[in-house]
């Protein structure tokens, strides 16, 4: 049963992703809503997402749970969304991806952010060098930082 909601579950994806790439072509201006097979098209996307965010809640979601065990009759759609943000999928017995909540995604997003800032201001710093201040060739510093690498493992 999980196969075939998963198969369906991707045919609506795939649909709609479909429209939603020849969407992606058009030149978005108020003459878009004069050309019929555009309509066509548009309608077809907002219907085949609409459609798989519905199947997704109605079957996908709750066959997920039942699948493991965590699905009990009746449970209100919050109870599910909360029960699958805290599962993991594990292949080989390490994690593959876990499912989180968008705002522990935002978060983790943000230090990652963060810590690139911080990177590239460090790279910025060590080209400098010494010199007068003169900026070290990108190369010249990558061969610096390989040997200090080499060097520190």
């Amino acid at each position: 049963m999980l196969k075939e909601t998963i198969e369906t579950t991707y045919l609506h994806f795939n649909r709609a992703k479909d429209n939603y790439e020849e969407i992606l072509n058009y030149q978005l201006d108020i003459e878009i809503y004069e050309n019929k097979e555009t309509i066509k098209t548009i309608d077809a996307f907002i219907f085949r997402f609409i459609k798989l965010q519905d199947f997704m809640g109605d079957k996908l979601f709750k066959e997920l749970l039942k699948k493991i065990g965590e699905y009990k009759d009746n449970m209100a759609l919050i109870d599910i969304l909360d029960k699958l943000e805290k599962l993991a999928v594990v292949k080989n017995n390490k994690p593959e991806a876990v499912v989180i909540s968008i705002v522990e995604y935002e978060r983790i997003k943000m230090l990652a952010n963060l810590a690139e800032d911080l990177s590239i201001q460090q790279m910025v710093h060590e080209r400098i060098g010494d010199d007068k201040g003169a900026l070290l060739d990108y190369d010249d510093y990558a061969k610096q930082r390989k040997a200090k690498i080499k060097h520190a493992v």
